[in-house]
């Protein structure tokens, strides 16, 4: 299934996991002041049951972050898109994509960067490269409608997914980003 849209698209359980972490956030309350801040045609897709694997517009899941950063943190939105991530890694990692995971192992997960793209996106591709013991770089090519928010959705996802495959203190860098004119994204991990 393939809503309208621009052409660049997510998956649905994107979007699921975003309107959960609002509802852990003040409940239906909070989904609906973040709802009530995006165009009805959002809204009205929105509250309608959401597929998890059916892809929807990109332009859709961009309103509905910025809406939600500015409601959850109007003076940090940067640390609101890392909480998003995070959320989503913990929504998808603790179900559905769990497979991934392996305690101790985040090497594992990172080198799986392929294919966990696809579950997310419909354009562009992800590599990884294992940099050392407790280090990789992820590079994404080719991605639409890079901005960036959206990497540091990114970021959030990676921490929270070398967190659970057990590596401390993750903190990962982004030198190179589409949305600021580089050729592709890259993002360098490091953990304890």
């Amino acid at each position: 299934m393939v809503l309208e849209g621009s052409g660049s698209r997510i998956k649905g359980g994107v979007l699921i996991s975003r309107l959960n972490m609002l509802r852990r956030h003040g409940g239906q309350i909070r989904v609906d002041e973040v709802l009530g801040r995006l165009p009805p045609s959002d809204q009205a897709l929105l509250r309608k049951s959401i597929l998890p694997v059916a892809w929807y517009p990109l332009e859709l899941n961009l309103r509905l972050d910025t809406a939600i950063a500015e409601v959850l943190s109007p003076e940090d939105e940067g640390r609101a898109f890392i909480d998003m991530g995070r959320a989503s890694a913990d929504e998808s990692l603790n179900g559905p994509q769990q497979t991934f995971v392996r305690a101790g192992e985040p090497h594992f997960l990172l080198s799986q960067a392929a294919r966990i793209y696809r579950f997310y996106y419909a354009v562009g591709s992800r590599t990884y490269e294992w940099t050392g013991p407790r280090s990789a770089v992820l590079r994404t090519f080719s991605a639409e409608n890079v901005t960036e928010a959206d990497c540091l959705t990114i970021i959030g996802w990676h921490e929270r997914a070398i967190e659970l495959s057990g590596g401390l203190a993750p903190r990962i860098t982004h030198p190179m980003c589409r949305a600021r004119g580089a050729s592709h994204c890259e993002y360098h991990c490091s953990w304890f």
